[in-house]
């Protein structure tokens, strides 16, 4: 679909700015009047049109009064203004400019909350879900909640941002992953690998359980633990000998026994809840960690690019609406991907919870019916140190089984994720990204070669990640280092 129309009105209807695109290439112009020679037009407002067309795509409202090198501050006049004028941005979207009877969609979003926010595609009211499925639909059907994302599939069209603007290749914002760009150039060439949603999700995943084998061994490592719990086991038998030696009450050793091995299981529920708290914040945290790295994009440009391209680039079989489908279930879909244990995990909590105050009450007990009973000073200096010892190894196992748990984790997601770049690595497979550079470079270094005299090129490169995984490496085959040409190359 193409740009229509960008309209801009107060709450009592009254339009700011009326804007209206045409077929091919749309200026903004500068028409400050000369007077004192020292006018500009850096004020015409180039930036904010596309900031308010990006925010009617499912952009943020903050994106466009929020300082860009310190979100935390806000132009307040800007703020206030669309927020106190009851602001209403509305963009029309056309199938086609030249017949008058294509398809329109009309998207028209406020700044307001709660009863007063307008959100309306085609005078629907929708909720932030049905809205971004709605536009996932309209603009790519079947698309919504696959990879790449809908953000990242457009985002080589809106850039007005720093990143975006120097960044021929590596445009998305600063916390998106190898593996992601890898996707999305894939499947922009028309390479896009079946089980690319699946190798992303197993990145996730690893991830996590690498972060937590990171947590786990912060104080010392595997071998160090398998070497304390060995001392610790030699100490116990030690103290062991000595409390059998002494001539106890067979009742209050009874009691004893009993105590310890209540004591020993407090400290391994205890362990428990603590793995699965640290395991929960770890999927919280990664969550907010998927949802704070939604780029921000322009669909409407990418889709003219794109619809060029397929006549220009043979070989390319992803219609755009294929290109948007792919896109936008996979962000909902990555997110439920990795909180789907989250129930699981609390359920699991609750009853550990439950079970640690059941032995806390039975230790309570036992205590009490020990502190009756006779004992000797030695006795109490050997319990003392046993306690202290069973607790410390309890840790060390509990550490150690978890330590385990996640290596096995570790090799299964290895594994699948080693059959699945099997496949994607393999000679065949690299000839068909090879002619579809190819293919994409015959037109490119064209026509930079025509802008600027230089013949750019995109070119593929095989390369094992810091953590050893294999990918594809997308960059530009030329030394450009100028940051107009690098805006002609992106353009």
């Amino acid at each position: 679909m193409f740009l229509k129309s960008l309209i801009i009105t107060r709450g009592d209807g009254t339009v700011i700015r009326n804007i209206k695109f045409r077929n091919g290439l749309n200026l903004i112009i500068d028409e400050t009047p000369s007077i004192g020679g020292k006018e500009t037009g850096n004020n015409v407002g180039k930036t904010t049109v596309l900031k308010l067309i990006d925010y009617c795509l499912g952009g943020e409202a903050k994106e466009i009064y929020a300082d860009h090198e310190n979100k935390r501050n806000e132009y307040k006049l800007v703020k206030e203004f669309l927020i106190g004028e009851k602001v209403l941005v509305s963009l029309t979207l056309k199938d086609d400019l030249s017949a008058v009877d294509s398809r329109e969609v009309n998207i028209q979003r406020n700044f307001l909350s709660r009863k007063n926010k307008i959100q309306r595609i085609n005078s629907d009211e929708l909720t932030d879900d049905e809205f971004d499925k709605s536009l996932t639909d309209i603009l790519f059907p079947g698309h919504y909640g696959k990879k790449p994302t809908f953000r990242q599939i457009i985002a080589h069209n809106i850039r007005y941002k720093d990143l975006s603007v120097s960044n021929t290749i590596k445009h998305l914002d600063r916390y998106t992953r190898d593996d992601e760009y890898e996707t999305l150039f894939l499947f922009l060439l028309g390479c896009d690998f079946e089980q690319g949603d699946v190798k992303q999700e197993l990145r996730s995943k690893i991830n996590i359980e690498e972060k937590f084998k990171e947590r786990l061994e912060s104080e010392q490592t595997k071998s160090a633990y398998e070497t304390a719990l060995a001392i610790i086991q030699t100490e116990i038998e030690g103290l062991e000998c000595q409390k059998a030696s002494l001539n106890i009450n067979p009742k209050f050793e009874a009691d004893l026994e009993k105590l310890n091995k209540v004591k020993y299981q407090i400290n391994l529920a205890s362990s428990d809840i603590g793995r699965l708290e640290l395991r929960k914040d770890l999927i919280l945290e990664t969550e907010k960690e998927m949802q704070s790295g939604v780029s921000t994009v322009d669909v409407q440009q990418l889709r003219q690019i794109y619809q060029q391209a397929t006549t220009l680039v043979s070989g390319i079989q992803k219609t755009f609406d294929e290109l948007n489908d792919f896109h936008n279930k996979m962000l909902a879909s990555k997110v439920r991907f990795i909180v789907q244990d989250l129930p699981k995990i609390d359920a699991e909590l609750a009853a550990k919870h439950e079970h640690l105050n059941r032995l806390l009450s039975e230790e309570n007990k036992i205590s009490a019916s020990v502190t009756q009973s006779d004992s000797f000073e030695v006795l109490e200096q050997i319990i003392v140190s046993l306690n202290a010892k069973y607790q410390k190894k309890g840790e060390y196992e509990n550490i150690l089984q978890q330590l385990n748990a996640v290596e096995s984790k570790l090799t299964e997601l290895n594994m699948k994720l080693a059959e699945i770049d099997n496949e994607l690595f393999s000679d065949e497979y690299a000839r068909k990204i090879q002619d579809q550079v190819n293919r994409f470079n015959r037109y490119f270094s064209s026509v930079s070669n025509d802008l600027y005299g230089e013949k750019y090129a995109l070119k593929p490169d095989k390369k094992i990640s810091r953590n050893g995984q294999r990918l594809y490496e997308f960059t530009a085959f030329n030394m450009n280092m100028s940051s107009g040409k690098k805006q002609g190359e992106i353009s």
